[in-house]
């Protein structure tokens, strides 16, 4: 069901798109959040030269309230469709996603095959490694609400736009996210790049450990990020992503 305001978005909270060359990157922001928690990152992309879009999820930077009112299947449909019309327009379309947006990002590639050249993602949500989630399916039915886990940025003075509120009904669909993706991660064939930070008090060990027992070793390189928390596209690593991001483009774009 789509949000019950579509148009009272917060302040900063809007999708990007660029039309840049004709290699394309594809932008999946995580739960709870909004793409302004990937707009440097698309931003710098587009600088490259580079054709860029960065959706945003349904029920996503209005209220939670209405992200109560989605599930994983209406945010994955969003960026699938973001994905074809890039892809449409471009010979060659890279996914990129932080948390839960780079389980998004992974589902794509086992989806669409060839037509994803590469994968990069920054702390990826693929567990229920949190009481949080782990607790949601059953607590949906007594708690709407839980307190949020946006802003978890070690730079001082830097902050998400997320919501203050997680809704238990939305989370509670996320096992259905993490468990098609990771029972298919033998489907995803292209090379993949991790950023893992030292310290997430979000995504905690176990995503990535799954992530790495899903994937041949020489498929997937992963980056520790020593001075950054979970949003690390808005911390002190950020331009490290970046820069890096955009050199494995040139890498692997044919």
């Amino acid at each position: 069901m789509p949000p019950s305001h579509p148009d009272a978005s917060l302040p900063g909270t809007e999708p990007f798109e660029h039309s840049g060359g004709p290699v394309g990157v594809l932008l999946c922001h995580g739960f709870t959040g909004s793409p302004q928690t990937l707009r440097p990152w698309a931003e710098y992309l587009a600088g490259q030269g580079l054709s860029v879009s960065l959706p945003r999820l349904p029920g996503h930077g209005t209220s939670w309230p209405d992200l109560a009112r989605t599930g994983w299947q209406d945010w994955y449909g969003e960026v699938d469709s973001a994905f074809g019309a890039l892809s449409r327009r471009c010979e060659q379309t890279f996914v990129f996603g932080l948390s839960m947006g780079g389980c998004l990002a992974l589902r794509l590639a086992e989806v669409h095959g060839s037509a994803v050249r590469g994968v990069v993602v920054v702390n990826p949500s693929l567990a229920p490694d949190t009481k949080l989630f782990l607790l949601a399916p059953a607590l949906k039915y007594v708690l709407r609400s839980l307190p949020g886990i946006a802003s978890d940025i070690k730079k001082p003075g830097a902050q998400e736009i997320g919501y203050d509120r997680v809704p238990v009904r939305a989370a509670a669909t996320l096992p259905g996210l993490w468990g098609i993706t990771t029972r298919q991660l033998g489907q995803v064939t292209q090379p993949v790049l991790v950023y893992r930070s030292a310290v997430d008090h979000v995504v905690g060990p176990a995503s990535m450990r799954v992530l790495l027992a899903g994937l041949p070793k020489d498929q997937v390189t992963v980056r520790e990020l020593a001075d950054s928390y979970h949003v690390a596209t808005l911390d002190n690593d950020a331009e490290a992503i970046f820069e890096g991001s955009a050199k494995f483009i040139q890498d692997h774009a044919g």
